[in-house]
């Protein structure tokens, strides 16, 4: 006989040509759909998608690098190597990479914490005044922004080789917004002194929300006059031109460029009144031209900034991963989570060695992709075109673009965010505990600054999964006449309970934050306390050990005062329950002359002596009326059926649980049954030995319905009403 191995005995792994070709686009998902792409029916759609978009990408780029106290090329460029970095690993089609506000206010509370103005003050020459170094302090900046892209990217990166894309789905909805919500509140403080004019300190870490308001309104008295009505008039122009522009959008083949249109006119209005040199009113300044080569930043700040990349990593990819499947279920196609990771990831790290700060989809710009008839990533490279083109030839142009400009586009452009706090009203009537979420994360994002906002947000968004996980619904549940469906009693009328039978239903799985609640609600709603019927069980056996001896004993006397040898033996074999007579031999020593005789079982105080007496009747009756005030009288209990079917794991603490339930309800001779297991829940049940001699897989069931034919039939009874068939297929039980 052979001893080698079948072939089928084991799967070799081989490097096959299909498999190699799953795994590489797989990796590069444009290798994918790039050599199925039709130019004929995407390339112009593509086209005008991408270049609205890449109109968008200019003035929010160079606006919320002011957000991230960046200057505002740094936005260009971020604008640009993000893009295109993921149109080769990204899986979503019509997501737009680049800046986004709440992004660049995490950055810029970044870096305004490691790089303050008061660590770049300089001596005037000739006085005794000081002066903020300006070049020094931004090169700093970017140094520090570019270490918190590239270690966030890191992270992102890693987390998606580790396929661990499902992190996201810890940042719910009501989370996510209410946390956009509260950021817009930090970024409109943080543009508002570009808006009146002053300079104020930007505050870091617990309360500097309410620290920076206070410093606001200090310096409001000295609000510059000029750049405040620069500021109005263009917060006047967007509000008014972009109600314009959503009022005939439904006309338009594409979007009228409403920012793009505000900053030409105000870079072009700004040099001809010269506004910087008459006014005061800060501009934009020197605009570089070209691109920067790849420098890795001070790896030294990669210690001090890991905290606020990992909020960052989260926060992105949690709202980019929303985006992108929404826009997939739109259109019928599928985002992988964990590629998405590694896409956005990619996008960070590599834009950070070109001096890019961390990016995410950006909801207005991607919007504007998907409405404009974007079909593919095509249209990211058509905007970054655009933004390419802007760096190399047209950002000089912008250096007499007013920062109060900027600001405004920034302060419109959340308006949309401020709209979401209309959620409150929405939550209040749908759900009060999303609501908590909503309000609990809004408030500590408010108050603990943005990246302890959202581990306390986190925590508590955690902590209400499991106290719902731990407070389930417990529910009795009845039969539907006609069917095979069981629902709950309490809420629905037309289910009918079944005779002998307590089917428990918990909406929740059973672990060990909530074994032991699980143990009192059945047998709150069994109506059985089985720890007073198990005791009072065990009182009785102690009594009826206690009558037993006293009529042997009572035998035996009465055997003394025959004056004969006494053999003192039970007549029959005792059952649980029964009464019990004893048999001795009376007569002399002669055992072969002795007679026959018998003595029953007696009461406490009884003096009677012979067979089954009114009195033991009257006290086994006793015995049940007192056994059944204690809850339900155990014969009308026969089975009790566990449905498990919402269970998807099963813990070590669940399993001696569920023991001692099948122990203590067989001690009051009710069986119970388990049904609607799943596989690994079985399994998991076997790996901790819940199985044994007393409690089999004949307990087990696949359905609740399967559990009452065999419980019915095992009691050999028949249920008006229900017209079960008694004859159970083979393939019900587990």
């Amino acid at each position: 006989h052979s001893t080698q191995p079948h072939d089928s005995d084991y799967t070799p792994i081989r490097c096959t040509v299909p498999r190699l070709k799953r795994t590489v686009v797989g990796c590069l998902p444009v290798l994918y759909w790039l050599p199925r792409y039709s130019i004929w029916d995407y390339g112009m759609p593509d086209l005008i998608a991408g270049i609205s978009v890449g109109i968008m990408h200019l003035p929010q780029g160079m606006a919320y690098a002011l957000l991230a106290s960046l200057p505002p090329v740094f936005g260009l460029y971020t604008s640009f190597y993000p893009a295109l970095v993921y149109f080769f690993f990204g899986t979503s089609r019509h997501i737009s990479i680049g800046t986004f506000a709440v992004l660049s206010i995490m950055v810029g509370s970044v870096t305004e914490r490691l790089a303050p103005d008061n660590d770049f003050l300089i001596m005037i020459n000739g006085t005794n005044s000081t002066e903020v170094d300006i070049a020094s302090r931004d090169s700093y900046r970017v140094q520090v922004a570019a270490a918190t892209s590239i270690l966030a990217g890191m992270i992102q990166v890693v987390l998606g080789l580790v396929r661990f894309g499902f992190v996201g789905t810890y940042l719910s909805e009501p989370l996510v917004r209410a946390y956009t919500t509260a950021a817009a509140a930090h970024a409109v403080l943080a543009v508002v002194a570009q808006l009146f004019g002053v300079s104020i300190t930007r505050f870091s870490g617990p309360l500097s929300l309410v620290y920076t308001l206070v410093e606001v309104c200090s310096k409001l008295p000295q609000t510059h006059l000029p750049t405040l009505v620069v500021s109005a008039v263009s917060i006047g122009f967007l509000i008014a031109a972009k109600q314009i522009n959503s009022a005939i959008s439904a006309k338009l083949p594409v979007p009228i460029p409403v920012e793009l249109i505000t900053i030409v006119s105000a870079t072009v209005i700004s040099f001809y009144i010269k506004l910087n040199g008459i006014y005061t009113i800060k501009v934009v300044g020197e605009i570089p031209s070209g691109l920067a080569a790849p420098r890795l930043p001070d790896t030294n700040l990669f210690r001090e900034v890991i905290g606020d990349a990992f909020a960052l990593a989260i926060v992105g990819y949690a709202i980019s991963i929303s985006l992108g499947k929404t826009f997939a279920l739109k259109h019928g196609y599928k985002v992988d989570s964990n590629q998405e990771l590694v896409a956005l990831g990619l996008s960070n790290a590599v834009g950070g060695l070109f001096q890019c700060y961390a990016v995410c989809s950006s909801m207005s710009r991607s919007l504007i992709q998907e409405t404009t008839g974007g079909k593919t990533q095509m249209a990211g490279i058509a905007s970054a075109v655009i933004v390419l083109v802007t760096v190399l030839k047209l950002g000089p142009l912008f250096q007499e673009l007013p920062k109060a400009v900027l600001a405004a586009i920034i302060f419109v452009n959340l308006k949309s965010m401020f709209k979401q706090y209309y959620d409150i009203i929405t939550l209040w009537r749908s759900s009060k505990v999303d609501l908590m979420v909503w309000f609990v994360t809004w408030v500590s994002t408010l108050l603990l600054n943005l990246d302890l906002g959202l581990g306390a947000s986190i925590i508590f968004a955690v902590l209400t999964v499991i106290f719902r996980t731990q407070l389930p619904r417990y529910s009795v549940l009845g039969h539907v006449p006609g069917t095979e469906l069981y629902l709950d009693m309490e809420t629905h009328r037309e289910v009918r309970e079944v005779p002998g039978i307590t089917i428990f239903h918990s909406s929740a799985t059973v672990y060990f934050a909530n074994a032991d609640l699980y143990l009192e609600a059945l047998k709150e709603k069994s109506g059985l306390d089985i720890s007073k019927m198990i005791i009072y069980k065990r009182r009785q056996e102690a009594k009826q050990r206690r009558r037993e001896k006293r009529a042997e004993r009572r035998a035996k006397r009465r055997a003394k005062r025959e004056n004969g040898t006494v053999f003192v033996m039970p007549m029959t074999p005792r059952a649980s329950g029964d009464q019990c007579s004893w048999e001795y031999l009376k007569g002399g020593g002669d055992p072969d002359s002795a007679t026959l005789g018998t003595v029953s079982e007696l009461q406490d105080g009884d003096t009677t002596t012979l067979g089954s007496s009114s009195e033991d009747t009257l006290s086994r009756d006793l015995d049940k009326v007192s056994l059944g005030s204690l809850g339900k009288w155990t014969w009308d209990i026969h089975s009790i059926i566990l449905d498990l079917s919402t269970a998807n794991f099963i813990d070590t603490v669940a399993i001696k649980t569920m023991k001692n339930i099948f122990h203590d309800f067989g001690e009051i001779d009710v069986t119970v049954y388990m049904a609607g297991c799943q596989v690994h829940v079985v399994e998991q049940l076997e790996l901790g030995g819940f199985f044994s001699e007393t409690i089999t897989k004949g307990r087990l069931f696949v359905t609740v319905h399967d559990a009452v034919l065999h419980c019915l039939g095992h009691q050999g009874t028949s249920t008006p009403g229900l017209e079960y068939s008694l004859e159970i297929p083979c393939s019900s039980k587990l």
